[in-house]
Parts: C-alpha cells; sequence; structure tokens
C-alpha cells in the first residue's frame, strides 16, 4: 500500500501532488455555474465543489480559488449577486469539461461549446439547457479561507426545476435517473448508479446483540 506523510507530500511533483489530493477526498458533485456580467456576457465554468449547506433556508456552498488572477465566475456574482447551479450530466461531459479553460471575460464559453443558454423567469443568470436539475442563486456572504486564499462563497436556493421523473414522492432527487456525472479528482467523471435508500437510522437497543 503507498503512504505519504505530509512532508512525503509536500516534496511530490506538484502535477501528482495535485492529482493525489483532489482524487483522495473522494467524489465529488459536478456542476457548472452559470452567470452574466453587466456587459451582457453570459460565462459558465465546471466546479466540483458544490455543497449543501442547510435546507431551512435551503443555501449551498461552493469554493473559488484565490483570486489573484481574474475569475469571471466570481465577478459576475459579485457585480450582479445573481448565478446558477446545473448538474452536469452524462451528454455533456466533454463540453462541460472544456469550460475549465481559462478564457478572456469577454468570450462566452457557450460561444466554445456546445452548451446552450438557457432562461427562466426573468432571472438575469443562464442556466444550463437540458441539465437535469437547475437552481437559480442569490449571493448571499462569502468567507475567506486563510489557510490556501480561497473563498467559501454562499448562495440561496430561489428556484428549483427538477423533472418530474426524478422527483419521489418524499421529495428525493433520484440523481442516477437523470445520468448525472459525479469527478474524481480534477478530470474523472463518472455517472453513479443508486444501489439502495436506507431507513432513517435510530440508535440500537444496548440490550440486542
Amino acid at each position: 500500500m503507498a503512504e505519504f506523510s505530509a512532508k512525503d507530500i509536500d516534496a511530490l511533483h506538484h502535477l501528482y501532488r495535485i492529482n493525489l489530493i483532489n482524487s483522495c477526498s473522494g467524489y465529488k458533485s459536478a456542476n457548472l455555474i452559470g452567470t452574466k456580467s453587466t456587459d451582457g456576457v453570459s460565462n459558465v465554468a465546471v466546479f466540483s465543489s458544490v455543497t449543501h449547506l442547510g435546507s431551512n433556508p435551503a443555501l449551498l456552498g461552493f469554493f473559488l480559488r484565490p483570486t489573484t488572477v481574474m475569475r469571471n465566475t466570481y465577478h459576475n456574482i459579485k457585480e450582479t449577486g445573481t448565478y446558477t447551479i446545473n448538474h452536469i450530466h452524462e451528454g455533456i461531459l466533454d463540453d462541460a469539461h472544456h469550460t475549465s479553460a481559462k478564457y478572456d471575460g469577454s468570450i462566452s464559453e457557450f460561444d466554445m461549446t456546445q452548451l446552450e443558454e438557457d432562461y427562466k423567469a426573468n432571472f438575469l443568470a443562464p442556466f444550463v439547457k437540458g441539465c437535469p436539475v437547475q437552481m437559480a442563486m442569490s449571493y448571499v456572504e462569502e468567507y475567506p479561507i486563510k489557510a490556501n486564499n480561497t473563498i467559501l462563497v454562499i448562495g440561496k436556493i430561489e428556484q428549483l426545476y427538477v423533472p418530474d421523473a426524478l422527483l419521489e414522492k418524499d421529495g428525493y432527487i433520484d440523481l442516477s435517473q437523470g445520468k448525472v456525472a459525479t469527478i474524481n479528482g480534477l478530470d474523472g467523471y463518472a455517472i453513479p448508479e443508486l444501489k439502495v435508500r436506507q431507513d432513517y437510522q435510530r440508535p440500537k437497543d444496548t440490550n440486542d446483540k
């Protein structure tokens, strides 16, 4: 079995270290975040750090790398206060991954891929057409992470769009039915298959064997 101490990790070639540490945390969410600038230029970028923060209010967070270089997504969110989160699915893996390329803010990734803009209910930011789960988000607050100069951006779900075929009676969204992707590391995409839903767990009687 391979074993890495903190000192070993620090000494690794930077590309090996990036791949190792990005994949050791496990499978991550695969989402496209859509924004629009005040100049009307749409932007869409892949993120693997979107995470649930709470259900009441309905909050999601995602992490941004240091803003020492231009981050179009962050800039647009700060200017407009709006963005969308769209689940990546099996049919758009190549184009979704290409949005990680660093384009100038004057260029829309929608124009450089086969991804299509989708607008709903007069919401400023574009959704990604065909994504099985789409969320209209409003910026709430952010927290700087001093350890590595990243930023945790927190947003509120203003509108949630889910196909009826994916939505079960208890509110559970069966992502496997939508062929929703997950990311392993930086560039590994998988399509998970639901195996089982477990019951709500309660402590066992201590006398039970």
